[in-house]
């Protein structure tokens, strides 16, 4: 069957700038529509700000309407009634809530493929709280799903080590990223860091995610506070993201005498100009799957320093592309984020230069893509896949894709 044939429909919890996971559903949409497929998306709450280029493509984006919190009734017989009118060839979910809804709407829907993507390490809600019935759910829900995938090995190995998914229904695809639209641009530098009153001789510290507990801000602030006056240079944290903590964090900046020293900028729709304005990208998880924004850093040619949590390692090489330390210390995360800002000019680009290239051969948009068009087509194919893991391998970015169906190593 011509591309130009194939619909694909993306579910997703939530959809909109921002967040990492709903970057990547918007980004591979885009991606699809290129290649020829028919794109339509679909959102369990209402979407946020979406991109201009999502209008522009053509590409259709509905609302389940749904409330957070509250039961699916509703949005279950409206993505029945969407599964029922497009027909998809190939249905892909993201995030927990959503892989679970389009699997029980497969239940009364048939599609061909239903693949269904988990963004994160463990099935945490957004305030970082855990159920062991979303992981339940996953698991006696698996038997609607053709595969389920993980954005990095570790939460892979969650997956197996919980049972919610089995072993040979699992795979791991990396999230992709556009590496054109994520680089350095020194004209942005120079136009944002004036926009934003930074000095040329000040060393500005970047960080963005939700202000929420998974991403453990606290630690990160109380580091930078310890880090002050330990360089030549004057240092600057800029902090891009809104949340349930935002009012805590400011006053913990206070209590700490840094607020002057840090600027909360709110939500951002030019993360990638912020990024240029940086001169290193700092994170403070204390969980992760594999965080977008360590990928758009690097992409920028930002060193990172970031705690060491999930698939953290899997996008930042430490000692290569930017420094790793435990999680929940603020005194080795302060001397990380000290030796970064010390270290010379030279040997700080060196870093980011290596993070970069890493990003490009290991995380381009472009190749995580056809990753994906493999998999869909292999799926189409031969249904008889749907019981065994898809892996691909290839020794350069270049390189065809290819697909072995063995268990997860």
């Amino acid at each position: 069957m011509d591309s130009r044939e194939r619909r694909l429909l993306l579910v997703s919890t939530d959809l909109g700038i921002g967040g990492g996971a709903e970057q990547q559903v918007l980004d591979l949409a885009l991606s699809f529509h290129g290649r020829g497929w028919q794109v339509r998306m679909v959102s369990m709450v209402p979407p946020s700000a979406l991109p201009p280029e999502i209008g522009a493509a053509g590409i259709e984006v509905t609302s389940l309407a749904m409330k957070r919190g509250r039961p699916w009734p509703g949005g279950l017989r409206r993505l029945i009634a969407i599964l029922k009118q497009y027909r998809p060839h190939v249905v892909h979910c993201h995030m927990t809530h959503a892989n679970l809804l389009g699997r029980v709407a497969r239940a009364f829907q048939p599609v061909p493929v239903l693949v269904c993507t988990l963004h994160g390490m463990r099935m945490y809600s957004v305030k970082g709280r855990f159920t062991w019935f979303r992981e339940l759910g996953h698991r006696l829900t698996d038997r609607w799903s053709n595969l389920t995938t993980t954005v990095c090995r570790a939460a892979a190995a969650v997956c197996v080590q919980t049972r919610s998914v089995p072993k040979h229904k699992l795979a791991v695809v990396y999230n992709g990223l556009d590496t054109s639209c994520y680089a350095p641009n020194p004209a942005a530098r120079t136009r944002l860091r004036e926009s934003l009153g930074v000095g040329d001789g000040e060393f500005v510290w970047l960080a963005a995610g939700r202000f929420e507990r998974a991403k453990d801000y606290p630690t990160m602030l109380r580091a930078f506070a310890q880090a002050q006056g330990r360089t030549q240079a004057q240092t600057v944290l800029l902090i891009c993201g809104v949340g349930s903590m935002e009012e805590q964090l400011r006053a913990l900046a206070q209590d700490l005498r840094i607020s002057g020293r840090v600027s909360f900028l709110g939500l951002r729709h030019d993360i990638p100009d912020v990024m240029a304005a940086a001169d290193a990208f700092v994170l403070s998880s204390e969980t992760e799957g594999l965080p977008m924004v360590l990928l758009q850093a690097s992409a920028c040619g930002l060193p990172v320093v970031a705690t060491h949590v999930g698939g953290v390692s899997e996008a930042v090489l430490h000692g290569h592309t930017g420094s790793l330390v435990r999680p929940g210390r603020p005194s080795e995360l302060a001397a990380a984020m000290v030796s970064i800002a010390a270290m010379p000019e030279a040997e700080r680009q060196q870093l980011g230069a290596a993070g970069r290239e890493y990003v490009e051969r290991s995380f381009s948009i472009r190749h995580i893509a056809s990753r994906w068009e493999c998999i869909y087509e292999r799926l189409l194919a031969n249904p008889a896949s749907s019981t065994s893991v898809i892996n691909s391998r290839r020794s350069s970015p270049d390189d065809d894709i290819r697909f072995e169906l063995n268990g997860v190593e």
